[in-house]
Parts: C-alpha cells; structure tokens; sequence
C-alpha cells in the first residue's frame, strides 16, 4: 500500500482539504496497483485501469460522510479518516461493477462502463460476441473482488487502536454481508422467484443501500472519532433512515428522470421487472392493469417504457412513494429533537435529510413532467 505519511498533516480542527486526500490515496493506490499488475499482461493492467476510471467518476458521497462525522464529533484522526474514507469509495465501486454485471447494464455515469468497455475490446481485438461477454462478464468479477479487496487493505491498514480497528473491520464484514444479502433478495424479486410485501421492499432499501451508504460512512466515522456507545446507536438509526429515503427516491430517479441526468438507463429497472415500493405500490392500483404485461420484458423498448411512465406518473404510485420519503426525514429531524447529537454532529445530519429532500423534490419534477407527456 502507497505509504500516505509524507501527504497527510496532522489533524487538527480546521481540515486541510481531506477530500482532496481520498483521491490523491485513490490515485497513487490504483497506480500502484495497475504497474504491478502489468507483470501479468496488458490485460490485467487494462482491468486496473477501469477501476481506477470507475472511482474517479464518483461524487465522494460516502468517503464525505465518513469525515465530515470523524470531525463533526471532534475527531483527531485525518491519516485515519482519509484511508477508511477511501476504503468506502473503492467498497462503493466494487458494489457498482457487479451491480452492473448482475443487472446487464451498460452505463454507468454517462459513459460504458467497465463491463461494457472491455467488451469492446475485446470485440476490437476480433473475438466474436459471446467470447467477447464471456471474458468481459470474467473481468468484472474479477474487477469488483480486486477493488472490495483493496478496501479491505485500506481500512485494516489505519493506525488507530485495536479495538477500534477491530470495530471497523467488524463494521466492514456486517456491511458487505447486509448487502450481498440486499442484492441477493432484489435480485430475486426481479426474477420473480418471489413476490415481495412492501416491508420486504423497504427491507432491500435498507440493506443495499442504507447499509453502505449511511450507516457505516456514519459508524465509520463515528468510531474513528471515538464515539461512545449511545452516539453509535443513534447515528445507526438515523443512517436506516436516511439510507432507506435515499433509496426510494432512487427508484423513482431510475424511472423517471431522463438519462443524461441519472447517467445510466431509465429503462433499465422496468426491462429487469424490479420489485421497488413504486411497482408495489402500483400493482394495488388500476395502472397494474396497464403495467403487468410489459414489466420484465427483456425486448422493453423506449416508446413501451415512455407510456409505462406516463401511466405510473398519473396514478397514486410516486405520491405513495414520496410520502414514504417525506416521512422518513422527518423522523430523522425529530430525532434530532428527541436524542440530541453534538451541535456540529446535528448540522450534518441535517445537510444529509436535505440533500435527499432536494433529490426528491427533483424527482417530482421529472413525474410531473411525465404526466404532461403524450400517453
């Protein structure tokens, strides 16, 4: 591992750019990474380099949480901070890469994603098409498994106590088994080996995406900044919930928003028949009658998707949804009321609950503009 001693300040209260340091740690570890994987081949360096193009599209949501928490409750901790935050950047990619696979998707961020580029190179060096999504299906397994690998390394590697490094290591194995088992169960519903309950909807949001999108960034965090065990509780709630909103309007985004604005198809979760709350929701409503013969369709095409949108934009569905949204972020703030955090701990919450209200008041937008569409 790139040694980060030489790069990283010591930690004091005012922050000398921490997340310009996650990606500097992200460039130099996946350099690092790529040169020594060239000793195997070009192709395997090529593999490298995708995931490195992978991680640098990526908005640091999560590795931000995971400081903006170490500091919010007053951590010392920067060196520390930067790696784990990294660690949740890469864990965050390696989740991309093999949701892509699983899902068939193409796109990701606007552009072929890693799947899909290698695909087209090895189409480019003459293999014929199934050799082509055989090889390049092989190097995104391998891809996701090297970047969850090098996560792994990065959080094992902080100098920190060993009760909080064990914390953290702990924390690492309950999110990658809450969300294989997430990913696993929607996975399922797609297929339509089961027939999800609402609850049980709500319950994938909430280990796909809660898990390691809010409750271990916050944990993260949190134990970095030696929290007691009260604080840790409450930041575990408050990240269910979150993490839970986020995912909802997610759904509706992967619906409803024009692809140039999600980066990735928004036909893709109605082809792949995906079990959200806003399909559930739907199939108790009279659109199932307009909805059922089409959702799963492997053939889906744009025109079919776009009446399917407008459909669902017209029925109670994504009100049902938001509702659910709305709720959810309120509980979060009267948490805030009920089981006060440290002053500084509070504010980022509550730039949390408005970053996902924002998200969802745009979402609205893109359904009342699918319900002015043409049917």
């Amino acid at each position: 591992m790139t040694d980060t001693s030489t790069r990283l300040e010591p930690a004091s209260t005012t922050w000398p750019d921490p997340p310009q340091l996650v990606d500097v740690l992200l460039r130099d570890e996946l350099e690092t990474a790529r040169r020594r994987a060239e000793a195997f081949g070009p192709e395997y360096a090529l593999i490298w380099s995708e995931i490195d193009r992978s991680v640098r599209g990526g908005k640091r949501f999560r590795s931000s949480i995971v400081l903006r928490t170490h500091d919010a409750l007053g951590g010392r901790c920067l060196e520390a901070a930067v790696l784990v935050a990294a660690g949740f950047e890469l864990l965050h990619t390696a989740f991309l890469i093999h949701d892509d696979l699983i899902d068939r998707d193409t796109v990701r961020r606007g552009a072929p994603n890693l799947a899909a580029t290698l695909r087209n190179v090895s189409l480019a060096l003459g293999a014929d098409e199934d050799r082509a999504r055989r090889w390049s299906d092989a190097s995104a397994v391998l891809a996701g498994d090297l970047a969850l690998s090098r996560a792994h390394r990065l959080i094992a590697s902080v100098d920190i106590p060993g009760r909080q490094r064990m914390q953290l290591l702990d924390l690492l194995d309950e999110t990658l088994l809450v969300s294989a088992g997430g990913e696993l169960a929607d996975t399922a519903f797609g297929l339509g080996l089961h027939l999800p309950t609402l609850d049980e909807a709500i319950l994938v949001c909430e280990s796909k995406t809660a898990m390691y999108s809010f409750r271990a960034p916050l944990r993260a965090g949190a134990v970095l900044a030696g929290a007691g065990d009260d604080v840790l509780v409450e930041l575990d709630d408050i990240g269910r919930l979150l993490g839970r909103a986020f995912q909802l309007v997610d759904d509706l985004l992967g619906v409803f928003a024009p692809e140039e604005k999600i980066g990735k198809s928004n036909v893709s979760d109605l082809r792949e028949g995906k079990h959200t709350a806003l399909i559930l929701h739907a199939r108790t409503l009279p659109v199932w009658d307009e909805l059922e013969s089409n959702l799963g369709r492997e053939d889906l095409d744009q025109v079919t998707a776009a009446r399917m949108r407008w459909a669902l934009a017209h029925s109670a569905a994504p009100v049902r949804v938001e509702e659910q949204v709305r709720e959810d972020l309120d509980d979060v703030i009267a948490r805030l009321t009920r089981r006060p955090l440290p002053p500084e701990m509070a504010a980022v919450v509550e730039a949390l609950v408005s970053q996902v209200r924002d998200a969802l008041d745009d979402v609205v937008g893109h359904v009342e503009e699918a319900r002015c569409q043409a049917g």
